[in-house]
């Protein structure tokens, strides 16, 4: 009953990450609609919300982390899924149930059609009744595309958060970043702190500005909070240059999670202030975020022989990081399993990309990927060696069979392309 549902929403109800732009609703009415059939339960809701190009999903992941260690019931919404639809939907780290989805389209379904929402305001929707429904004490929430026309925008935080902004979807948020930064920036509510994440010349005097007119505390993380060392035995320090925690052991490799983490203990100094605890969770909370979250795909190691990482950053912002950290891994031969959809830069991404490696292309599960053999052959243009494969798993499994002990293979250049090996492995289809 539960697929048979599932197979349904998908097919009726318009997703982004399926067909793209078409699937975006600008505006607040239809979701604000939507709630208030089902009781607005955003009204009940102390929530912290996460706008950003990159990193708004490990932020959010590491956020619900330090709530949980708190023992604070915290409801966690995030988007797209990998594997399993409700990946989306997690209270303590659980995935919400599936008779609770079930529940909730057969109370309502009938009462939402005539609106014609997209998927992700349904979406929405089920996540915010669920998370009142089970009184959360804090819901981390992540806005799904922009901030100030998001449907997760109906919120009235305690505390918002703004990663970073570089170009991406500029079809629907504007072709700069001053743009952008306007539209990452309706997430900022009034007299309510906001952390901005990074300081951009472009994108920073957008944010002081709306934060001025609306009285909201400002917070620039990058300025205050430094990361030092590995990341799995890092020093941070504060502005002053004093050392706020040492061995900090953050099971995430990525070079990006720097950035990531200084915005997390920025947020947390705000958070304990507007809700005071009794001891520092935040080691604990940073060490367990995998486990008590749940969350994949950031510089994940599926294998140490041959080292094996997947990883879902897709835009110029998150591959500018990731691909020299790739790059600079020593080993034999750098294998690469790579898709990307067809909404992004590809004139930009593709200088990213490591020259000496071995690419196995192939076209994720996904209506807007690019066809391999087109991605192939843009690619083979630019110089790279490419194989095409019709499938991630397979493209996957010629990886992984072709590589030698001291080789290193990497899945990745689009979230879909993660999602579709993590449930190929799931299904041990490879």
């Amino acid at each position: 009953m539960y697929k048979e549902l599932l197979d349904e929403i998908f097919k009726c109800y318009p997703m982004y990450h399926k067909i793209g732009s078409a699937a975006y609703k600008e505006g607040l009415e239809n979701i604000e609609a939507l709630l208030a059939i089902v009781g607005n339960p955003e009204w009940r809701l102390k929530a912290v919300h996460i706008a950003g190009t990159n990193g708004k999903g490990s932020v959010a992941h590491l956020m619900a982390s330090y709530c949980q260690e708190r023992h604070l019931r915290t409801g966690l919404f995030t988007s797209p899924h990998l594997v399993d639809f409700r990946e989306r939907i997690r209270i303590d780290g659980e995935m919400i149930p599936e008779e609770a989805v079930l529940d909730f389209f057969r109370q309502y379904k009938s009462r939402f059609d005539f609106l014609e929402p997209s998927f992700f305001e349904m979406t929405t929707a089920l996540a915010f009744h669920y998370f009142a429904q089970q009184q959360v004490d804090v819901a981390i929430v992540e806005v799904g595309l922009g901030g100030r026309l998001d449907c997760t925008n109906v919120l009235h935080p305690m505390l918002s958060i703004i990663t970073n902004i570089t170009l991406e979807h500029t079809q629907m948020l504007g072709d700069t970043i001053a743009k952008i930064a306007f539209e990452k920036a309706g997430i900022i509510k009034q007299d309510t702190p906001v952390v901005v994440g990074e300081f951009h010349p472009e994108s920073y005097p957008v944010f002081t500005d709306i934060a001025d007119q609306r009285h909201a505390p400002l917070f620039l993380a990058e300025a205050n909070y430094t990361v030092e060392g590995d990341l799995s035995d890092s020093t941070v320090r504060h502005y002053d240059g004093s050392v706020l925690y040492e061995h900090l052991h953050l099971p995430l490799d990525g070079e990006y999670q720097r950035k990531n983490l200084a915005t997390f203990l920025q947020a947390v100094e705000l958070f304990q202030q507007l809700w005071p605890a009794d001891k520092d969770v935040v080691p604990a909370a940073v060490e367990h975020v995998m486990s008590n979250t749940g969350l994949q795909g950031r510089w994940q190691v599926l294998c140490r022989t041959p080292l094996t990482i997947c990883d879902v950053g897709h835009n110029v912002g998150g591959l500018s990081i990731t691909m020299p950290q790739l790059a600079a891994l020593p080993c034999r031969q750098l294998r690469i399993v790579f898709g990307m959809v067809s909404d992004k830069d590809l004139d930009h991404v593709i200088p990213l990309l490591p020259v000496k490696a071995l690419y196995y292309v192939c076209r994720s599960d996904n209506d807007r990927a690019i066809p391999a053999d087109e991605l192939a052959g843009i690619l083979a243009q630019h110089g790279l060696d490419c194989r095409v494969f019709g499938t991630v798993a397979q493209a996957y499994t010629a990886a992984r069979g072709d590589a030698a002990p001291d080789d290193v293979v990497f899945i990745g250049g689009s979230c879909f392309v993660v999602g579709d090996l993590l449930a190929a492995i799931e299904r041990k289809e490879c």
